[in-house]
């Protein structure tokens, strides 16, 4: 009874949002958050693939739920990444071409570039996590390994690209950027420290 009901309310939905210029305050929302909200979550992925490394306060269980909470806000960053690229060039800030082909951008190729590579890279690293079973063997596992961790690089370029590719920044999201490269570098430095520790080797 209800399946023919929940379209015609979407519609519904949809023509008063339009009606009401709502949907104009979304896209100009989204034109500066979505970005903001793709590099928090993938920020805060970053710090829950560190925490599920860590073998000296938890145990195997909270490690577990700390990978689960690591797979599902690097779902979110991704989303939220999507959303963030439609935003752009529905708006007219870049095109297709220059959004799928990094540094080909007309007016800022350089930090629009980084933002496009930083994308590849952070969809290259989700991919090979979610079939991480597959790299078996020393060889394939220090492969995958190298690729995981070039999502510290991916995560830099993300930060320099929100900084410098769009409008200045506001303080809320200054304060968010620092934070997360505060609270990244902090973790990782940790993480190195037990690492040289325990094996005398970086993580």
């Amino acid at each position: 009874m209800l399946r023919p009901v929940l379209p015609a309310a979407l519609l519904l939905f949809l023509a008063v949002m339009l009606r009401s210029g709502a949907m104009d305050g979304l896209m100009n929302f989204l034109d500066f958050g979505a970005g903001v909200l793709a590099l928090v979550s993938l920020s805060v992925t970053v710090l829950w693939g560190l925490a599920a490394t860590d073998r000296m306060v938890l145990k195997s269980g909270h490690r577990l739920l700390a990978q689960a909470v690591h797979r599902g806000t690097g779902v979110a960053g991704l989303g939220f990444l999507g959303l963030h690229i439609w935003v752009k060039v529905a708006e007219g800030h870049t095109d297709a071409g220059a959004a799928a082909v990094p540094f080909t951008d007309g007016a800022r190729p350089g930090l629009i570039g980084l933002g496009t590579l930083a994308a590849y890279v952070f969809i290259a690293v989700a991919v090979t996590g979610a079939v991480r079973g597959a790299f078996t063997g020393i060889t394939a596992s220090r492969w995958w390994r190298g690729l995981h961790m070039s999502a510290y690089a991916a995560w830099g370029m993300a930060l320099v690209h929100g900084l410098r590719a769009g409008r200045p920044a506001a303080g809320y999201a200054l304060v968010g950027y620092a934070i997360c490269l505060v609270a990244v570098a902090v973790r990782l430095a940790l993480r190195m420290r037990d690492s040289r520790r325990n094996t005398g080797e970086l993580p």
